[in-house]
């Protein structure tokens, strides 16, 4: 019999049977933790039984305690744990855990009992026995302490023992023994690279392969494979027997305080291997081995290792970072020629799945969750297009163990109401044991019948969830996706009914706040769903626009509309004010500045942002205010959906939005020019003409061609501002109604502010500043001088050219 891992033993056993035996004796259809001490001195021989005979608590004695304070009665059938119990056995699990423990005994069972509080057991033996708890807690807990030490000696004579010397196994690993043990992973489609690496190991000089490859593409885990191949034999007479001892960089620098330590550490490891022709040594991240412990102009540890390589005295394989190995190996031109480079480069897509499919079952078995086909290809596509900054396979293998990992914590969670029945249930319980102990048998009665319904409930609950915890039981491309919004903040999940909803009236919620400027709404919001529904481009952003116009007309109060539409927040919007970019090295503040040069370490503004929040919408306020040599470094953003920063890390926008507003255009417009017509039988220039014009005379023709739409925005006609300045209104009423207070303007007065404080040339912010002076503050002055009421509504109204306020009690 096992519970969580832990098997119980024979005097569990019958610890359980006799309090089960001694509950339905006494008439009780629960084993309660006083049955349980009673079961625990049955067991005479046992620790816990002679501690508690020293008390006086046997199980002679209990027994007539029982047959003083119950009534027997005759019960057919079985009794069941009480939920009280139940936890017992939980604690009792964790405690064997913690002793490291393979079986639970009565010593753990009697130390979680001695913790239960409240319990009716520990209520006898303090009340009735006079028991000092804790020091029968500690006498216990210290003989438990004893037989850990013996047990782990044991265990640890038991296990399978390396052929390496001990001070190598101080620092480091024996990989062939993890590959006899079988605790390593397999390792799938690197056939090439391994048999790449036995064919250096097993040539006369120069025989030491160093493995090249960004982080997460699997270098580690191709020597796992070559230890694999050594160990079932799969590999040439030179190489049988071999062992691949893994030597340690923070294992060699352990304790090594004064200057020279780790050099003669290391020389005594190097000794020591080269009397022994079996054993190849794997150094990891090896570039830190030419850094460890030198400064400068000083010897480093590496330069320990050449003449041993050089002679072939000592077989070596190294792993590192393309750059590492540029920066560090590279530079040390005899110890490149030393290491024979292999190329480790990241799995396409399909390979990947294939290594997915390899790791299934061991995810599996560790996750207790079935992983489905489409899981795998999920995690290989997805991991591939979105999560930009780090290799296949380790990122799609993390997004299966993710998955795995939320899909088993909630198939472990119980609903909430499970948990309140069982509360109530061990409540009522502890109630029913009470009354017991006070002889209130009608009361221990109703609560016992009360217990019984409570517990009925309870397993239908349990019954209907557990269809659901089934379809738990297993993930899909759906938990791969939802991982992945998790990670990027991209929604790649199945699109909901409310979000098909929201996508299919875009356009009306955008002139919610927008007025006008149908064209403009409408080419973002075919844009977006474009993208939420998976055609667009996966190359490039997710949509690219220029909005020209003059200033006023909604060119930023739309990028804040889309920003608000797909992130409820108008201000998650990456805002790049392109005035700030006037001068030509001004790139580097976009990018990050290149190496050398200050603020190098700091990265860019624009893709620092942008590594952040990849999903986002990204403004380029006034664009033809910045220099000409910024439009250079946006071609590659509209193009290839990519920006390499200062610092050689390439960063994704294809999933964003890009607009970029002008107003270039804006001053011939307004002066009525014909550019380049002067023949007045033609007909005249439109305004769109206008500003496409000045727009080709301002961008290079590279740069307009990137773009996706070129959207000119129409003056505001009166209608429009009347809208306009109702929306801004609606805004005031937001802010006062936390006052207790709210406008309401009539007709006359909403004209004749449109009048006033509208302007033709600029557009909209005109009216919102003549709506701040002649009605926000002209309420501030009239609240602070008591002639309008601090609570109510204020009505506004248009008399004699003059705006006048008064309030209006609700």
């Amino acid at each position: 019999m096992n519970i969580g891992g832990n098997y119980f033993s024979d005097t569990i056993e019958k610890v359980i049977k006799n309090a089960s035996r001694i509950a339905l004796r006494f008439g009780s259809d629960v084993v309660g933790t006083e049955h349980i001490l009673y079961g625990i001195t049955s067991v005479k021989e046992s620790l816990s039984a002679k501690a508690l005979a020293e008390y006086g608590v046997t199980e002679e004695d209990l027994f007539e305690l029982f047959s003083d304070n119950c009534y027997e009665e005759q019960v057919f059938g079985s009794v069941e744990l009480s939920p009280r119990v139940k936890d017992l056995f939980k604690t009792a699990q964790q405690i064997a855990l913690e002793y490291n423990h393979s079986f639970l005994g009565t010593e753990h069972l009697f130390l979680a009992l001695l913790s239960s509080q409240g319990s009716v057991a520990l209520k006898l033996l303090t009340n009735h026995y006079g028991v000092d708890i804790q020091a029968l807690y500690n006498k216990i807990a210290m003989s438990l302490e004893q037989s850990s030490l013996s047990s782990n000696e044991q265990k640890s004579q038991n296990q399978s023992k390396s052929t390496l010397p001990e001070k190598l196994l101080e620092m480091g690993s024996d990989i062939t023994l993890k590959a006899k043990e079988h605790k390593l992973d397999p390792v799938i489609g690197r056939e090439d690279e391994i048999e790449r690496i036995i064919e250096i190991l097993c040539r006369k000089t120069k025989n030491n392969p160093v493995l090249i490859g960004e982080a997460g593409v699997g270098k580690t885990a191709i020597i796992e494979g070559l230890a694999q191949a050594i160990v079932s034999g799969n590999v040439p007479e030179q190489l049988k027997g071999k062992i691949i001892y893994s030597l340690e960089i923070g294992g060699l620098m352990a304790g090594t305080k004064y200057r020279g330590s780790m050099e003669e550490k290391l020389k005594d490891a190097i000794e020591t291997i080269i009397k022994d022709k079996n054993i190849i040594v794997f150094i990891d991240e090896i570039h830190t081995l030419a850094q460890a412990g030198s400064k400068d102009g000083e010897t480093s540890p590496a330069d320990m290792l050449k003449p041993y390589l050089a002679r072939g005295e000592m077989q070596t394989i190294g792993a590192t970072t393309t750059d590492e190995y540029r920066k560090f190996i590279e530079k040390d031109k005899a110890l490149e020629r030393r290491f024979q480079p292999i190329l480790v480069s990241p799995p396409s897509v399909s390979d990947t799945i294939q290594i997915l499919k390899g790791l299934k079952d061991t995810y599996e078995a560790f996750h207790k969750i079935k992983i489905s086909d489409e899981a795998i290809e999920a995690a290989a596509v997805l991991s591939d297009r979105y999560i930009m900054d780090r290799s296949l396979p380790d990122k799609a293998i993390d997004l299966i163990d993710e998955a795995c990992s939320k899909a088993k914590v909630n198939f472990s969670i119980k609903p909430q109401a499970i948990k309140d029945l069982e509360d109530k249930i061990a409540a009522l319980s502890s109630s029913r044991d009470d009354a017991s102990l006070q002889r209130n048998y009608e009361k221990a009665a109703n609560l016992q019948s009360e217990i019984i319904k409570l517990e009925d409930e309870l397993k239908k609950k349990q019954s209907k969830l557990q269809p659901k915890k089934q379809s738990v039981n297993q993930i899909g491309a759906n938990e791969i996706a939802a991982v992945v919004a998790k990670w990027t903040g991209i929604p790649v999940t199945r699109i909901t009914e409310s979000e098909k909803e929201k996508l299919l009236h875009l356009e009306e919620i955008l002139h919610k706040r927008v007025v006008g400027q149908d064209e403009a709404v409408q080419a973002v919001a075919k844009a977006i769903r474009r993208s939420r529904v998976g055609l667009q481009d996966s190359k490039r952003p997710i949509g690219s626009f220029l909005f020209l116009g003059q200033t006023g007309v909604g060119k930023t109060e739309l990028s804040k509309a889309i920003a608000e539409a797909l992130f409820d927040d108008e201000n998650n919007i990456i805002r790049i004010d392109m005035s700030e970019y006037m001068e030509s090295h001004s790139v580097s503040k976009l990018i990050g500045s290149p190496p050398g040069y200050v603020g190098y370490d700091e990265g860019g503004q624009l893709t620092e942002a942008v590594r952040r929040r990849p999903y986002s919408v990204v403004l380029f306020d006034e664009i033809e205010k910045a220099h000409p040599d910024i439009f250079n470094a946006l071609l590659q953003i509209l193009d290839d959906g990519r920006l390499t920063d200062g610092q050689g890390r390439t960063v994704s926008f294809k999933n964003t939005v890009i607009i970029m507003t002008s107003n270039v255009g804006a001053s011939e417009v307004s002066q009525n020019k014909k550019l380049g017509f002067s023949d007045e039988n033609e007909q005249p220039v439109t305004d769109k003409e206008i500003y496409l014009h000045a727009l080709k005379q301002k961008f290079k023709p590279e740069f307009i061609n990137r773009i996706d739409v070129v959207c000119v925005f129409e003056p505001l006609t009166q209608p429009q501002l009347v809208m306009i300045a109702k929306i801004l209104i609606s805004n005031i009423n937001k802010r006062l109604l936390e006052k207790g207070l709210t406008i309401k303007m009539t007709e006359e007065a909403l004209d004749f502010i449109v009048q006033k404080g509208s302007n033709s040339e600029y557009g909209a912010r005109p009216l919102k500043r003549y709506l701040q002076q002649e009605v926000e503050d002209r309420i501030a002055e009239k609240l602070l001088l008591g002639e309008l009421e601090e609570k109510g509504t204020i009505v506004i109204d248009c008399k004699d050219g003059e705006l006048e306020f008064t309030s209006q009690n609700a």
